[in-house]
Parts: structure tokens; C-alpha cells; sequence
């Protein structure tokens, strides 16, 4: 089955939207051939500032209208105190809040961004999506990451080479409970590195300290400013270290 074939049978469907390239490329195809689409964002303190008015800014490139739902995830106990399955518990509550709202407004069938490439076997998230009937046309018609960002460079969609960006909560060990002070730690620690020139790495939380994770070819850089560290790192974690395991080893 082609995207196009997965759009004539399913021609309403709201599309949850992250402002990531795989979420991007969806609402992309089902503007060109869904009869109807929109885009749903829920905003919540596992996200920085940036995935929001990265969100707002391609659904307005691709012509998508985009409804955001303030939500805050740490109300949900499950997902705050931060077990193993962590995932399972945060997509549960998210995407019931989005199959609530694309219902309200008329759209029988809600759509996530999961490509072929991700391995369904391995994330909690995505046994609540099949529980609640959320559906992955990407997945399905076997369109890998490789496919999408080729896709996207080509309809010069300005996210096709954004790095994947996994939620703030990762950064937290799993057992650790996440609070609003902790994720605002990360959050502006991150943003600070990213000013300075780090792009596609981690900050993690190692109880007062942070580890920096970056891709091999920042490392020097990585060093460099570790040597002389912004405010925002001082100010929010006692000593911060780099870790010796380049990114490119790493899933989240």
C-alpha cells in the first residue's frame, strides 16, 4: 500500500503532530491527498519552547491547520514517577487527549509519525498507540527514516534535516521522579549548548552532575566549552562531564 492508497481509504484523519521530520512528512502527504486533515500538538513540560514554534512554523509551511493542547504531564503519577515503562504510561495519557480533541472536531482516525524503521518491539509508547487504535501510515507502507528525510529535503521542508529529539524526560534516569525543576535544569542547560554551536546531543541528569553526550565530530567543541562553562550550566548543575561513548551509539 502507497501513502496516497492509505489516504483514498481513510480520507478524514487528524495527524498528531510533533514538528519533528516524521511527523512533518505525515501531515505533508495527508494535506496532498486526505480529503480532509489537521494537526493536533500537545504542549507539555517535556518539551522546550522550540518543538512548539517548530510545530507552528511547518504546519504553516505545509498548510495545516494546528490545534495545541496545554497539558501537564506530570499530573499524571504514572508518568512522573518514572519507571521502565515510563512511555507507556505518557503516550496513554497524550494520545487519549488527542483522539478526544480530533473526535470533537470530526475526524474518525488519528495518525502518529512511526516510520519502518522504528523498532515497534522495543518501545512501550507504541503498545499504547495499538491499544488505543492509533494508526502509522508510515510504518505500514514501509517508509523508512532514509525515505523521509530524502522526501522532505526534496518538498524543502525546512525540518528535513532536523535531528530527532526525544522528550526532556529521557534525560531523567529511569527510577529518578521527574520534577519541574529538573526538566527546567535540562531544558535550560540545552538550550545554552545549543546557542553555543552543540547540536543533536544530551544533557543528562546524574543527580547534581550532568553528562554531555555528543556526536564524535562536537567533542572538541563539547570539551571547549566545558572548559569555560555558560551560566546556565553552573547556575543548574554542580560539575558536568563528557561522556567518552559517542552519541552515534545512542537511540535517545
Amino acid at each position: 500500500m502507497t501513502i496516497q492508497e492509505f489516504f483514498q481509504e481513510h480520507p478524514a484523519a487528524a495527524v498528531a503532530f510533533s514538528g519533528g521530520v516524521d511527523s512533518a512528512w505525515l501531515l505533508h502527504e495527508a494535506a496532498a491527498w486526505a480529503e480532509r486533515t489537521a494537526a493536533y500538538f500537545v504542549h507539555t513540560p517535556f518539551q522546550p519552547d522550540f518543538e512548539l514554534a517548530d510545530a507552528r512554523e511547518t504546519a504553516g509551511r505545509i498548510g495545516a491547520e494546528l490545534t495545541v493542547i496545554d497539558f501537564d504531564i506530570l499530573t499524571v503519577p504514572e508518568a512522573a514517577a518514572n519507571p521502565p515503562d515510563r512511555c507507556y504510561s505518557c503516550k496513554r495519557a497524550l494520545f487519549t487527549l488527542l483522539l478526544e480533541a480530533a473526535r470533537r472536531d470530526g475526524f474518525p482516525l488519528l495518525l502518529d509519525g512511526s516510520n519502518a524503521s522504528d523498532d515497534a518491539e522495543d518501545r512501550p509508547g507504541m503498545r499504547a498507540l495499538r491499544e488505543l487504535g492509533v494508526r502509522s501510515p508510515l510504518r505500514e507502507c514501509g517508509v523508512t527514516k532514509a525515505d523521509i528525510r530524502r522526501l522532505s529535503r526534496e518538498a524543502r521542508l525546512p525540518v528535513w534535516d532536523k535531528p530527532s529529539y526525544a522528550c526532556l524526560a529521557t534525560r531523567i534516569p529511569a527510577g529518578t521522579p521527574i520534577t519541574a525543576e529538573n526538566l527546567r535544569r535540562v531544558a535550560e542547560g540545552e538550550a545554552a549548548l545549543m546557542a553555543l554551536g552543540l547540536s543533536d546531543f544530551r544533557l543528562r541528569l546524574r543527580g547534581e552532575d550532568g553528562l554531555l553526550q555528543v556526536r564524535a565530530e562536537q567533542a572538541g567543541l563539547a570539551c571547549r566549552l566545558l572548559a569555560e562553562p555558560p551560566a546556565a550550566l553552573t547556575e543548574h548543575f554542580r560539575a558536568v562531564f563528557l561522556d567518552e561513548t559517542p552519541r552515534e551509539a545512542r537511540e535517545t
